[in-house]
């Protein structure tokens, strides 16, 4: 398959460490970029709303970026979180990601102030026109508010050689087909939710931004090869496997669940930013009784 640009098949949407203070615990950050790397991340997405963005300071995130860019060293490819509800914000970020050497920089639907379609063409190309970075965009309108149209995506796509991809964070199949059959061939789609990967894959998107590949991100790339190479009823029974994991992991605003799930395994310390909360000790042993399945 031709690509305007390759991230993988599996983007990791990295959490972001802390420690009890609530301050970046880049002792443990290290500990995850090489579990990332050794279970089938091919690109970690860094300070995405999984990475707790709307808690980090800019500053933050180009310290994050920075110190994972020295620990990957080459190894993966590296997408940065830029997307704003203001464009001029949006055009800094993605500037800002630029000089710290993304590869990619991943952009959200604006939210909060529900832009029309119209405003979302001005507010992507705005940001496409300013910059040479590949661009992801973040179709997600269950924390946007609004949905952007496939027309709009493809619009965007054939305007803009530098947007390469979509993730779509939806259920409606209708709406990735329809995404399919009108954006450009090397125009890419992604899962924007583990348990909708499989049947995203099986109407045209390429692989998916995770959260569950924090965990199984081997089994999942297995899911995706043995689709990809016509094994389709051995991809649905590791799909039937991962699924209650996918579910589990989302019982609670994200990425508290996932957070506790790489204490549970020794990768991080188990600390949330506030307005997020830890899980209380009910809802840990409800996750547990999932996740033992797995690790």
């Amino acid at each position: 398959m031709t690509m305007r640009f390759d991230a993988g098949e599996i983007i990791t949407a990295m959490i972001t460490p802390m420690d009890e203070n609530r301050k970046v615990d880049f002792k443990s950050l290290e500990k995850l970029v090489n579990h990332l790397i050794e279970t089938g991340s091919d690109a970690l997405l860094v300070a995405g709303t999984t990475g707790e963005s709307p808690t980090l300071t800019h500053d933050e995130e180009v310290e994050i970026f920075n110190f994972v860019k020295k620990v990957a060293n080459g190894r993966c490819k590296l997408i940065m979180g830029a997307g704003s509800n203001c464009t001029q914000t949006a055009v800094m970020a993605t500037n800002n990601a630029k000089q710290c050497g993304a590869d990619a920089i991943l952009s959200v639907v604006p939210y909060y102030n529900k832009p029309s379609q119209k405003g979302l063409l001005e507010h992507f190309g705005t940001i496409a026109d300013s910059t040479d970075l590949p661009i992801l965009l973040y179709n997600i309108p269950g924390r946007t508010g609004i949905t952007m149209k496939p027309e709009t995506i493809a619009e965007l796509a054939n305007k803009h050689k530098n947007i390469f991809a979509v993730k779509q964070s939806l259920a409606d199949m209708d709406v990735i087909t329809e995404t399919r059959r009108l954006c450009p061939d090397d125009f890419v789609i992604y899962s924007g939710d583990d348990s909708l990967t499989l049947p995203m894959v099986s109407v045209g998107a390429y692989g998916v931004i995770s959260v569950a590949s924090h965990i199984i991100g081997k089994q999942m790339k297995e899911m995706l090869y043995e689709f990809k190479h016509g094994h389709t009823k051995r991809a649905t029974e590791i799909h039937l496997e991962l699924y209650p994991l996918f579910k589990k992991i989302f019982m609670a605003p994200n990425p508290v669940p996932i957070k506790e799930c790489l204490s549970k395994i020794g990768i991080v310390e188990n600390y949330v930013r506030r307005p997020l909360v830890e899980l209380d000790s009910d809802e840990r042993k409800e996750l547990y009784s999932v996740l033992e399945q797995y690790i």
